[in-house]
């Protein structure tokens, strides 16, 4: 079995809380792109074939970052791993985290996608756009600081 990379960084006693993904909305751009170059391909020929292989990139490279970005919370940190040109990763502890917070657009709120915002360490900051179930990710993430302080 393969694992994914925040499952790398857990330590033999941790265990996840709750996991989140991206959101499948992060094709909807890609999708939108090669429709309007299908629409546009009788009258604009080969600039309407250039759209469409943009977006056929595009959507290629939005399904790999789907597939394997991941944000992880446990008992003590939060571990985030995401893009795939970009990689970016996260091994963030709940004593540092200063605040997190999410955003939800309209779409967002129907389809259940959002941004979640994280600041650590005083002015370090993070954002991650598309995350699926964002609220439910913000609350659990709170629960775990209060606990951590409390406790």
């Amino acid at each position: 079995m393969i694992m994914n990379s925040v499952d790398d960084k857990l330590t033999n006693n941790e265990r996840f809380i709750y996991r989140v993904k991206y959101h499948w909305a992060i094709l909807l751009g890609p999708i939108l792109v090669m429709m309007i170059g299908g629409l546009a391909l009788g009258s604009q020929g080969y600039h309407a074939m250039a759209l469409i292989a943009f977006g056929l990139v595009w959507g290629i490279c939005s399904y790999i970052s789907l597939c394997r970005s991941e944000i992880g919370l446990t008992r003590s940190k939060v571990l985030i791993h995401v893009g795939i040109l970009v990689k970016r990763s996260y091994d963030i502890p709940l004593g540092e985290i200063t605040a997190i917070d999410f955003y939800q657009p309209s779409l967002g709120s129907m389809l259940n996608f959002g941004k979640i915002m994280i600041a650590y360490k005083g002015k370090k900051k993070c954002a991650f756009r598309f995350v699926s179930c964002p609220a439910e990710f913000v609350k659990e993430a709170h629960q775990q600081i209060a606990k951590k302080l409390s406790g």
